[in-house]
């Protein structure tokens, strides 16, 4: 009974502090993948958009296959909307990864007017 063990509760964790330098090389990789991931994205957007008003446009030369016109455009409308999105959630991770970059060369982000 000299050893009682306290047990925490599940929410209680203790959480690891890394005490090792900061890899300046993997955080700019990490920033520029982001970036090329991005670019990708874009691409992706404009390709699915281009291909969506090729379809429409298909779609009121070729009234006998009307209907796969449709549904071929609205599947290039959505996968261009998700492409907007995957651009979207990897612009916001290279502002992370900028931020974090910024963070442990020792410069802080201030936000306010001075």
């Amino acid at each position: 009974m000299a050893e009682e063990k306290h047990h925490q509760g599940l929410f209680h964790h203790h959480k690891k502090v890394d005490d090792s330098p900061p890899d300046y090389e993997k955080e700019e990789k990490e920033e520029k993948e982001h970036k090329h991931r991005e670019h990708l994205g874009e691409l992706e957007a404009a390709a699915a958009g281009a291909f969506a008003l090729h379809e429409k446009h298909k779609e009121k030369k070729d009234p006998e296959h009307a209907h796969k016109h449709k549904l071929e455009e609205e599947m290039a409308t959505a996968a261009a909307v998700a492409a907007g999105g995957y651009v979207f959630h990897e612009h916001h991770e290279k502002k992370e990864a900028k931020k974090e970059e910024e963070e442990s060369h020792g410069k802080k982000h201030h936000h306010g007017l001075f």
